[in-house]
């Protein structure tokens, strides 16, 4: 199993397409949203395109999620529930927020992903303990 995320950068966030595969049949297919990329610099940036890693890692603070391993220059990045990289409400500080679609959700005039409980719950269904994923 493998997933790709797929992303379209932004002046204010990172917005994406995660697919998981089998072999060549897409099982599962949802967005994301990161922060804007600023060189990968810490609790600022999206990190780096890539191949990483990824295990399935109960978090004290976020719960069950992901964590993506040998990031470069970077550590704790986790796939998560969360909605907002970018106004006065913050989720991310580098993670890669789930979502099964992009909406203004506080109507700040600056986009979310929304419904990111839901796509975490079948990401955690769905993916095994471990997996490879490749953002492009």
């Amino acid at each position: 199993m493998k997933a790709i995320i797929s992303r379209y950068y932004g002046s204010t966030s990172t917005k994406g397409t995660l697919q998981i595969f089998e072999g060549d049949d897409l099982l599962y297919s949802c967005k994301t949203i990161e922060l804007r990329f600023l060189n990968n610099i810490k609790n600022k940036s999206c990190i780096p395109e890539g191949d990483y890693d990824v295990i399935k890692y109960d978090s004290p603070s976020k719960g069950q999620c992901f964590r993506l391993l040998n990031v470069p220059n970077r550590s704790d990045i986790l796939i998560h529930k969360g909605n907002f990289v970018a106004g006065d409400k913050i989720d991310s500080l580098g993670c890669i927020l789930p979502g099964l679609r992009f909406a203004d959700i506080n109507q700040d005039g600056l986009i979310d992903v929304a419904d990111s409980t839901k796509a975490m719950e079948q990401l955690l269904f769905l993916l095994p303990n471990s997996f490879k994923l490749y953002i492009l």
